[in-house]
């Protein structure tokens, strides 16, 4: 089991749809190499694929997380 402090600020990836507010999808974090699953909530409906921060752990295999912006091919980058 991973240590709820090892968790924030870590880059999942979302495994099934969250569909926002207190309706979770799934995420997939790897830590140390190792791939964990969780049920992950979030304020709005992230797709499945997209990337996501762990911003909570809510203990019991369950995190809050928000969008992360991915930048595609170098935009913003000068």
């Amino acid at each position: 089991m991973v240590d709820g402090r090892t968790l924030v600020g870590r880059i999942a990836r979302v495994v099934h749809a969250l569909r926002g507010g207190d309706r979770p999808g799934e995420v997939r974090v790897v830590v140390d190499g190792i791939a964990h699953y969780y049920l992950a909530y979030a304020s709005t409906p992230v797709p499945a694929g997209a990337e996501v921060l762990i911003i909570n752990n809510r203990g019991g295999r369950q995190v809050d997380v928000e969008p992360w912006p991915t930048v595609a091919g170098g935009e913003g980058s000068r």
